[in-house]
Formats: C-alpha cells, structure tokens, sequence
C-alpha cells in the first residue's frame, strides 16, 4: 500500500535578526528629507527680482553710443528739375514756287546769314514772263497818258480814261507777279541759323510747297520743364538758374517764361529757361538739369545712414537730450548731395546718435560717448569743408 505524505508547510524568509535590515528605511527617509528640501528653496531663498525695464539686477547699466553734436547752418533752397534744351527757333524751308532745281549754293550744316541764298529753281519762263508783263506794263502806261492828254483837249471821253487806267492796273499786277515768281524761285535762309538738313539736288524737280531743307537756331538754347503746383509760388519769371547740360556743359540762364494754368492731367506748368548758345558748344534736344534758388533755410548736415522711421511711418533721427534720454525727432530733406543730405526740423544745436540708433527707443536713458570713444573711425554726415553747391533735390 502505498503511502502519500503531505508537503513540508513553507516557511517566511525574514531579516528581522539583520543588523543591516533597517538601514534602508534610514537613506530612504533621508533621502525624502533632502528633495522636500530642495523643493522648498524656492520659497526659503527666491530668485532675484528683475528690473523694471526687463533686465536682471545687477545689468551694467544703459545702452552705449556714440554721438556727434551738430550745429545748424544757413543754406540756401533750390528746387530742382529735368528738362530739355530746345533751340530758339526751327522751321522747314518750302518750295514756293514747282520747277527743275538749276543751282545749290549750300551745304548741309553750313551756318547760315539771314537772306542768304541755298538754291534758286530755273528762272527762263519765270523771267521771260516777268519781260513779257513789264512790256504790257508799258504799253498800258502809255494808253492811258494819251487818253488823259486827249481828254484835256476834249476830244476822248472819261470812259476811255477810265478804261486805260483799269488796265494799266491789271499790268502793274501782273508784274508784281511776275516778279514774285521770280523771288519765290531763289530759297534762303529764314533767319540766321544752321543748315541742318538739305534735300535736293541740281536737275531735280521740286513741286510746289515740298520741303527741301531744314534751319535750327539754337543761340539762345530754351530749355524747357514742368514746375509741381506746390512749388510755383516760390519761382519767379526773370530769376537766374544754374544749367547742366548732359554733354557736361554748365551755363547760367534765366528764368523767361512760367505758365499761369497747370496742365489738367499732370498738374504742373509749363516754364521755360533761356541759356545763351553763342558758341554752339550745346545741341539742341539734349537733357538737362536746372537749380534755381527759391530762398534759404536753417538746416543740419548729416549721413542718411542715420535716418530712421517712426512707429507713426515719420521720418527723423534719433537725438539725446541733456538728462541722456533718446528724443526722435522727425526731419525734412531740404538738399541732398552725393556726400549726405541737409535737413530741417531740429534745434540750432543738437546731439546726433550715429552708431547704435536701432537698439535705443524714443524715451530710454543711454550712455552718449563720442564717436572716436567708440572707435567709429571717420565721422559719418559731418559737414563737407565748404558748403556744396551741387545738384540737389528739394
């Protein structure tokens, strides 16, 4: 018989008699001791408080930059403008009269004298005819000497004086026009001016009113602009204006005509410059510039390096004042030169930020130092040795 025997009851496996059992319970206490700790230094020891203006205690202070002071100067106002020369005068010389060209006595280009003869058209039928009326002329002189001899004596009647003197009228016509067919035949020169195109040739035949040539008048040279409405009122007939030619000529002119209606698309005038041409160094149809005055002004030189906007879209530059704040002020460009602008809108003296103006706003207290402290090198904007009388734009 088989006998079946129960399993031995299994028995708990404890450290109680450990000397080492407890330790563990200590570091893990300890260690929950060490992290509410450190949790808790927040609010035993804060971080510090930062400044009003963002920055952490102990910041170095305000921002550096550098600073030119600046001295206003008198200049004086141009307004500026694009134009075109255009010559004093110019016309087509035309055929009076139809026929075969007999004679060209010019060349093209030539410089001509008021009169002067460029060609003449054949002249054998024109003076032939002119014979033929100064004949008839004669004769009807004659007729009517004899009628009034007669009618004294009273043998011919006033009717037959009457009808002598009408045709002795009709004979004075027709060699006046005989005449003027003979003059029409010669061409010349209008006005003194250059031959600035010929189209004919001997044996060629021109027909009434062709145009054969061309004369330009370029002495005096008009130059001729469009003036905005906004500026008219500081223009003046009879005022000078410096001209630079687009050849690089320069000459001075004057002010001769400036229109009373603004043209209804673009509303600006007509106005026109007249520049003495006696050499005819300048061709007529080239550009040019023209700067006349139209008064002076207080005004600052400086770089347009410098030149910011506003938040409003202004603008202006940045500028301290005496407690060491960033002041925007807005400007306005009165002249500009290859070299800087001058602008208007700031005090007769004022200190100018030039390195760092985009790291400072309107308000905020700086460190202004010299622009040689900084070690910018040469001074940006700083006026030119003698004021620039250049080109420029108001």
């Amino acid at each position: 018989m088989n006998r079946t025997s129960a399993p031995p009851e299994r028995e708990t496996l404890t450290f109680e008699s450990d000397p080492g059992a407890g330790r563990s319970r200590w570091i893990a206490g300890a260690l929950v001791v060490v992290l509410a700790a450190w949790l808790g230094s927040g609010v035993l020891f804060p971080a510090p408080e930062e400044a009003e203006d963002g920055a952490v205690a102990g910041n170095p202070g305000p921002v550096a930059v550098a600073v030119r002071p600046s001295a206003a100067e008198q200049i004086t106002q141009y307004f500026v403008a694009e134009g075109q020369a255009q010559p004093d005068r110019m016309t087509a010389i035309r055929a009076e009269t139809g026929g075969e060209v007999a004679e060209v006595l010019a060349e093209k280009g030539a410089m001509l004298e008021a009169g002067q003869v460029i060609a003449r058209i054949g002249l054998a039928q024109r003076a032939a005819e002119r014979d033929r009326a100064e004949a008839e002329l004669a004769r009807a002189r004659r007729d009517f000497e004899n009628a009034e001899t007669l009618l004294d004596r009273g043998v011919a009647t006033v009717d037959r004086v009457a009808r002598t003197r009408a045709a002795l009228a009709a004979a004075e016509a027709q060699v006046a026009a005989a005449q003027e067919a003979v003059e029409n035949a010669t061409l010349r020169a209008p006005f003194a001016a250059r031959l600035e195109s010929l189209a004919i040739e001997p044996g060629e035949f021109v027909a009434l009113g062709a145009e054969i040539g061309r004369v330009v008048d370029s002495d005096p040279l008009t130059v001729t602009f469009r003036v905005p409405q906004q500026a008219r009122g500081r223009l003046s007939e009879g005022q000078e204006a410096a001209v630079r030619f687009i050849t690089g000529e320069e000459r001075t002119g004057r002010l001769t005509f400036l229109g009373a209606a603004a043209d209804p698309e673009t509303r600006t005038f007509a106005a026109e410059v007249e520049v003495a041409n006696a050499d005819g160094a300048v061709p007529a149809g080239v550009s040019a510039e023209l700067r006349l005055p139209t008064g002076e002004a207080r005004a600052h030189f400086l770089s347009p390096a410098i030149l910011s906007l506003s938040a409003e879209g202004r603008l202006g530059i940045k500028t301290v004042d005496p407690e060491d704040r960033v002041v925007f002020r807005p400007v306005e460009i009165l002249r500009a030169q290859t070299d800087g602008v001058w602008v208007s809108g700031l005090p007769d003296k004022v200190r100018i930020i030039t390195v760092g103006q985009g790291f400072v706003r309107d308000g905020e207290t700086v460190d202004p130092r010299p622009e040689d402290a900084l070690g910018t090198g040469a001074r940006r904007g700083a006026p030119p040795a003698a004021p620039d009388t250049g080109a420029g734009a108001e």
